[in-house]
Parts: structure tokens; C-alpha cells; sequence
């Protein structure tokens, strides 16, 4: 293809004006947060993001190049359709549970990251178990935005998407490092806005189109290809099942997520964030939908893509872009694909800033350095957004398929954390015993169900297992969803049976070597200014704590009002009486 004068001139308007935004939000984000919690105004904004910012921002979360290119790829590949195009309603289902249930809890206990409950309960060591698949599923996240990015600007400029993808990410990865939640916030609702007008602006010009036949009809009719709305077959209604649940109930335990419902001014705003952000993801997925239905009723033969089509030149995952360019207008493509490009970046800053903030937070302060000064933890997340951001870079030019890389992303956060946090948040009694148990069973299981994507052969062949043209074993039996599950009973079966022995006396006090039950209750490990403000919390509930740490860990998992309701609190006044 020739290079596009044009396409370049679009990519670099709307990039400077992206970046522009993000220098702006990071000047206003110095004037955000005391003198010492600097790095917690970076991370959470200062609490204080309003419904109109934290609604776009929140939704942008989820809908970036992934979202917007995995959809319409997802309806466009003959044998899946709109069928098996799960986000859309997998992810706005996940917002709206994540709102009914977690947002609450988590943003009135007044935490900074998702991983504050796990280290506050379990201790620094169980919470850097869960640092490990949550940071894997944030930089497959990212990797998959960057791919996307990279193959929209590839078929603009008609350049490398190797150098595309690199370009794109040292854009987002630069506004980041010296913004935080601030650029984040504003450069996704401009981001937002250039995904809505440009992809609807070009929907009726490709729809128009000589070469393309009316969806209606073919999304039930065969006509160049099998219909686009697509069809689940018997066999693979439990795999459906599977995957729908880990998109839904996977899509909850994320740091981008709960970043946004703890930087609400309120746990009801926080609440509301995410209903917003549901309706948003829905609103925003029809033009994908629409443009996949187009690529499938597409004559590529009679259009200057020529033949053979996409799926037969193995650009499937590029459909949504290759529509834009070759269906559209000079003027309408341009416009379309350069507002998509610089819009895709909103879900991979997000997740950069997330991992580069659990990783300062919960594992380089809490863990190594209680005694670290902000200036030091703010550095320390500068220079992983940095190396975060390089990380996903590399995995976007080493990646085959974008929808591929939103499952995998999905997985180890599905089965392993979020039977975690409904542990560490709804059930009482659970301790760091019960979650290790739950995360190494939760990990086995899923390691042996095998993984297509990776070439990783099953060592359990469940029921229904087949072999593919690949000579992979593809598994129907929902596997996953079962590891979730028993992750989530192991950790409170073993949970309780560890506390019976300990405090039965059948094993000695000197065996409980993690100190999660009975220093747990011992009040010369407590340090009572971990204590959150929560309605639902007892003094003889939370997690111990060294005494040598409890001049760091005075702030660590609670707003200075905590300290008030902990004085007047009544389980404590019995608690020092006793």
C-alpha cells in the first residue's frame, strides 16, 4: 500500500492534541494532595474525581483497541459472529456486579489499591502472590490495546506495525509517567469522544458502499461468507459458558477498575461510576458490531482491498480499520482511523498506571521499604510505569490474535483473585492458610487444563476434549470455571480447618509460622492504627501487624478519619478493658 500524507497528518493531530491533554491534567495534578501523600493523589487522584470525568474514564477502561477492534473481529470471522462477541455484555454485566457489590466495601474502607484487603488480612507475603497474576493480567491487557493500536496506524500510514506499536506506546507511556490517574482521567474522555464520532461518522459511509451487501440480510443468509450473527453449537455451549462467566466475573478483581471506584469522592458515586460505565460499554460496542457485520458483507473482491478477503490473507483481526480505510471516503477514513488510533490508547495507559501502582504501593513500600519517603515512592512508580510499558510493548509485537490475548488476560485474574476477594471481603474467618491453598489449587487446575493460544497441551483431559487442526487438545468442559470454584472453597475449607487446629490446641502455637491465627489474636502483634473506617469490621478480625512497621504503616490502608472512629469504637474500648 502507499504511504498516506494524510493518515499521518490525522495520527499526529489528534496525538498532540491527546498529549497536550495529559501535560495538562499532569500540571494540574501538582496542585492536587499535601506535601506527603503525593504519591496517593498520582495514584487515586485525590478522591475526588467527579461523575462526569470517572463516568468516561471508567468506561474507557474497557473501551479501547481491543474492545472496539476483538468485537468487531469477533463478528466478522465466518464460525463465530456476533455469538460468540462476549465482551460487550460480558463486561457491562461486570460492571454492574462489580457496582452492586465491590465498589461499596472496597472505596468506605478508604483503600488504594486492590491489593491493600489482601496484605491487610493475609499479610505483605500473600499479597505478593496476588501481585503476580494480577500484574500478568494488566500487561496482557495492555499488550493487546498496543496491538491493535499498532495494526490501526499500519493500515493509516501504511507503516511497519512493529514501529507503529512502539510510536503508540511511548505516547501513552509518556503522559502516564508524569500524570498519573489525573492524565489518565482527562485524556480519556477526549479519547472517548474520538471513538464515538469517529467510528459512527464512518459507519453510514461503509455501509453505503457498492461492494457491501445489506447486513440485514446476511446476517441470517449466507452470502459471501457464513451470517455474521453467528451460532453456538451444542458442543460448545459449556466452553460459551465458561468464557462468558470468566469476562463477567473475571472482569470485576481489576486494579484499573477498583483505581477509578477508590478515587470516587464517595462509596455512592463509586457505585454509580460503574452503572454508568456498563451503559457506556454497550453504547460503545454498536458501531464495532456494526462495522464486523459490514467486513462480512463485504465483496472484497470488488473493492481496492481485492482479493482474497481479509480472513483469507489472515488480517481478521485487522477488520475493523481495513473497513474504515477501504469502504470509506478519503476524508471519512482518515478522520475515523485517525480518532481511533489515538483513542485506543485509553485502556493501556490505564493499566500501566495499575501495575506500576500495586507494584510501588503493596510490594516496594509495604513489603521492602516501610520506611520509603513519597518522593520515593512516586519515583519508584515513574520508573515502572516505564518498564511496565516497555513489557506490554514487547508482548504486542510477539501477539497472534487481540481477542486471544483479552481471554488469557481474563484467566488468572478469574480464577485466582477473585475467589480471593470475595474471601478477603464477604467471608469471615479466612486466613493467609486457606489462601495460599486456594491459589496454588486454583493455578494447578488451570495450568493442566492446557492453553491453545500458548501451545500448552492439557495434562487433565476432561470431558469433551478434542484435538484441532493445530494437533492442540481444545477443552469444553467449563475447566476454568471449575479451577475458580475450587479455588475459592479450598480457601475456606483449609481456612477453617487451620484455625480449628490452632485453637484447639491439636497443633502448638509455634507452628503457625505465618502468624495467621494465633497472632491474629494476640495483642502484642496488633497495631491498632491499621484499622480502616468500616461499619462491618472488628478489632479481632484484621490482620497482625509488626510492631517494627507500625510507624510506616499508620497511613498505610486508611484515610486520618479512621483514627477518630477507632478511639470511640466500642469493640476496641472492650478490647483495652479486657
Amino acid at each position: 500500500m502507499p504511504f498516506h500524507v494524510e493518515g499521518l497528518v490525522a495520527i499526529v493531530v489528534f496525538y498532540l492534541a491527546i498529549l497536550a491533554v495529559g501535560i495538562w491534567a499532569a500540571w494540574k495534578t501538582k496542585n492536587t494532595g499535601s506535601e506527603g501523600d503525593r504519591s496517593e493523589a498520582i495514584i487515586v487522584g485525590g478522591r475526588d474525581i467527579g461523575l462526569l470525568v470517572g463516568g468516561f474514564t471508567m468506561t474507557a477502561t474497557w473501551v479501547g483497541g481491543g474492545y472496539i477492534n476483538g468485537t468487531a473481529e469477533a463478528v466478522y470471522v465466518p464460525g463465530y459472529g456476533l455469538a460468540w462477541a462476549q465482551a460487550p455484555i460480558g463486561y457491562s454485566l461486570s460492571l454492574i456486579v462489580g457496582g452492586l457489590f465491590f465498589a461499596k466495601p472496597m472505596r468506605s474502607k478508604g483503600y488504594v489499591t486492590m491489593l491493600d484487603p489482601f496484605q491487610q488480612l493475609y499479610g505483605k507475603r500473600m499479597g505478593g502472590l496476588l501481585f503476580i497474576p494480577a500484574l500478568m493480567g494488566e500487561m496482557f491487557w495492555a499488550a493487546a490495546i498496543f496491538s491493535a493500536l499498532g495494526a490501526t496506524i499500519s493500515v493509516i500510514v501504511s507503516i511497519n506495525i512493529n514501529i507503529s506499536v512502539i510510536i503508540s506506546a511511548l505516547i501513552a507511556t509518556m503522559y502516564t509517567l508524569v500524570g498519573g490517574l489525573y492524565s489518565v482521567a482527562y485524556t480519556d474522555v477526549v479519547q472517548l469522544f474520538c471513538i464515538f464520532l469517529g467510528l459512527w461518522i464512518s459507519v453510514p459511509f461503509a455501509m453505503s458502499h457498492p461492494a457491501v451487501t445489506d447486513i440485514g440480510l446476511t446476517a441470517v443468509h449466507q452470502v459471501h461468507q457464513a451470517p455474521w450473527l453467528g451460532s453456538i453449537n451444542s458442543l460448545d455451549i459449556y466452553t460459551w459458558l465458561d468464557n462468558f462467566l470468566l469476562l463477567t466475573l473475571g472482569g470485576i478483581p481489576w486494579q484499573a477498575y477498583f483505581q477509578r471506584v477508590l478515587s470516587s469522592s464517595s462509596a455512592t458515586y463509586a457505585q454509580v461510576l460503574s452503572f454508568l460505565a456498563a451503559f457506556g460499554c454497550l453504547v460503545m460496542a454498536l458501531p464495532a458490531i456494526l462495522i464486523g457485520a459490514i467486513g462480512a458483507s463485504t465483496a472484497w473482491n470488488e473493492t481496492d482491498y481485492g482479493p482474497p478477503d481479509p480472513m483469507t490473507n489472515k488480517e481478521a483481526d485487522m477488520i475493523l480499520p481495513i473497513v474504515l480505510q477501504y469502504l470509506c471516503p478519503v476524508y471519512i477514513s482518515f478522520f475515523g482511523l485517525g480518532a481511533v488510533s489515538a483513542a485506543v490508547m485509553s485502556s493501556a495507559d490505564s493499566s500501566i498506571l495499575s501495575a506500576s501502582s500495586m507494584f510501588a504501593r503493596n510490594i516496594y513500600q509495604l513489603s521492602f521499604r516501610q520506611n520509603a519517603s513519597d518522593r520515593e515512592i512516586v519515583w519508584v512508580m515513574r520508573i515502572t510505569v516505564f518498564l511496565f510499558g516497555a513489557s506490554a510493548t514487547a508482548m504486542a509485537l510477539l501477539a497472534s490474535s487481540v481477542y486471544g490475548l483479552w481471554y488469557l488476560s481474563s484467566d488468572l485474574v478469574y480464577i485466582i483473585i477473585f475467589p480471593q476477594l470475595l474471601c478477603v471481603l464477604f467471608i469471615k474467618g479466612t486466613n493467609t492458610y486457606g489462601a495460599i491453598a486456594g491459589y496454588l489449587f486454583g493455578l494447578v487446575l488451570r495450568i493442566t487444563g492446557g492453553e491453545p493460544y500458548l501451545y500448552l497441551q492439557p495434562l487433565i483431559y476432561y470431558p469433551g476434549c478434542y484435538l484441532d487442526e493445530n494437533n492442540i487438545y481444545i477443552q469444553r468442559f467449563p475447566f476454568k470455571t471449575l479451577a475458580m470454584l475450587t479455588s475459592f472453597f479450598t480457601n475456606i475449607i483449609v481456612s477453617y480447618i487451620a484455625k480449628y487446629l490452632f485453637e484447639s490446641g491439636t497443633l502448638p502455637p509455634k507452628l503457625d509460622f505465618l502468624d495467621a491465627v494465633v497472632a491474629r489474636y494476640s495483642r502484642e502483634h496488633m497495631d491498632k492504627a491499621t484499622l480502616v473506617k468500616s461499619d462491618n469490621i472488628v478489632l479481632n478480625e484484621l490482620a497482625p501487624v509488626n510492631p517494627r512497621h507500625s510507624l510506616t504503616l499508620s497511613s498505610t490502608f486508611t484515610n486520618k478519619e479512621a483514627f477518630n472512629y477507632v478511639d470511640s469504637s466500642p469493640e476496641l474500648s472492650n478490647t483495652e478493658d479486657n
